[in-house]
């Protein structure tokens, strides 16, 4: 049986899903864009600040379910354009060391409220 999880400190779901979902052993983060938790508005339309904003928000949720960062297992990342990459994984290794996670990402015609990255996450109790 599943629990879900969820903070003010990461934006409220806009849809029929939890932030995360407990299954004891994993802990399953919906996919996160780049939107405060507050004015549940983006931070900017920058990929940069949208890239921390979006890890800040992933990390809230760990931090709910007693995690860290150290705790993912995968990701994945979507972007709006492929070339804004390079950034988005400089900003997105900055919040984990090694051993890194095994990660996906992929260029995608259109993300939730055009959004320029999400990103989910399966973190491993340890």
């Amino acid at each position: 049986m599943f629990k879900p999880v969820s903070t003010s400190n990461a934006p409220a779901a806009i849809g029929p899903y939890s932030q995360a979902v407990d299954l004891g052993d994993l802990l399953f983060i919906s996919g996160q864009i780049p939107l405060d938790p507050v004015k549940m508005e983006f931070v900017s339309d920058d990929i940069e600040e949208q890239t921390h904003q979006v890890m800040k928000n992933v990390g809230a949720i760990l931090q709910e379910a007693g995690l860290s960062y150290h705790h993912i297992a995968k990701a994945s990342i979507f972007l709006d354009s492929m070339d804004d990459f390079a950034k988005v994984n400089d900003i997105y290794a900055s919040y984990l060391s090694e051993p890194y996670p095994a990660r996906a990402a992929v260029e995608v015609s259109k993300l939730p409220k055009g959004a320029k990255v999400e990103i989910e996450a399966i973190a491993v109790k340890k």
